[in-house]
């Protein structure tokens, strides 16, 4: 058996975005200024939810978009038209990052295409809800840690050889990590895990002149809460804890990326944004 087929899963995750209602909104709320022009960024998870909204932004600042995603092909494809209509350029690149092999493979697809990176955005991830710690099997817990933060280690190992000096690393961490999560156990450990990763590889790069920052978001409406990355209780009130009453949207996520990709952020590493409706968290 290959390894594609041994590393794909076969639940409902991460989930087709065309197929939610409400749609969830993607589009930049502003024209671009030029702030990635000339850069290419590859993006896990740019299929969909918040990776596609922040492949669109990147897309509207000037930069060429590497969309790396799972399965769901139809909605990859679409985020390459946003991408497109924007101007740029744009390539799908169907893989596992919880594969070390596939991730090699996306960044030589990338720099074959491209010639350079300049931008990763580690975004891709699951998240599967249990009640009780004894419901996580093993296959589960590896599989979570596989994809949420060994995916990370391997999509940063594959493209490291190609960041020169100015390259940011940007990681999606949560609120989970700050907060906790009791349906969460697996997903939010990840989280912390992550944010742990984004630290210390920011004092492991920051000298070469390589920036690596994470952003954490609250509740967002993406199609991994609707296609069982929640329990139907959560989904039913999703959002709705949160100061502002409701669940975020991926492009008002997106602009935190943006802020750590581009110049704007050139006197920060190592640092976490919040996009989380008003939570106040600790670091």
């Amino acid at each position: 058996m290959s390894e594609t087929v041994e590393m794909i899963h076969e639940d409902a995750l991460p989930g087709e975005e065309r197929t939610l209602d409400p749609k969830p909104e993607w589009e930049p709320r502003y024209p671009g200024s030029g702030r990635l022009a000339g850069k290419v960024a590859l993006i896990t998870g740019a299929d969909s939810g918040i990776g596609r909204a922040v492949a669109a932004l990147f897309a509207r600042e000037g930069a060429d978009i590497g969309i790396l995603y799972l399965l769901e092909d139809a909605d990859a494809e679409e985020t390459r038209r946003i991408v497109e209509a924007e101007g740029r350029r744009a390539i799908t690149i169907k893989a596992d990052v919880g594969s070390k092999k596939m991730c090699d493979g996306a960044v030589e697809q990338l720099m074959s295409e491209f010639g350079r990176i300049d931008i990763l955005v580690n975004n891709a991830g699951e998240q599967h809800p249990d009640k009780d710690i004894t419901d996580i099997s093993e296959e589960q817990l590896r599989r979570t840690f596989q994809t949420n933060i060994f995916g990370m280690f391997f999509m940063t190992q594959a493209a490291r050889p190609h960041l020169e000096n100015g390259a940011a690393i940007i990681n999606c961490t949560s609120i989970t990590a700050y907060q906790g999560e009791k349906e969460l156990l697996d997903y939010s450990s990840t989280k912390g895990a992550i944010t742990a990763f984004t630290r210390s590889l920011s004092e492991n790069l920051v000298g070469k002149g390589i920036r690596v920052n994470a952003v954490a978001p609250g509740p967002i409406w993406t199609p991994l809460n609707p296609s069982g990355g929640a329990s139907p209780e959560k989904l039913a009130t999703f959002g709705e804890g949160t100061p502002m009453g409701r669940p975020g949207q991926p492009n008002e996520v997106a602009p935190s990326f943006l802020f750590l990709a581009c110049e704007d952020s050139s006197y920060m590493s190592g640092q976490v944004l919040h996009p989380n409706g008003g939570t106040v968290v600790n670091g």
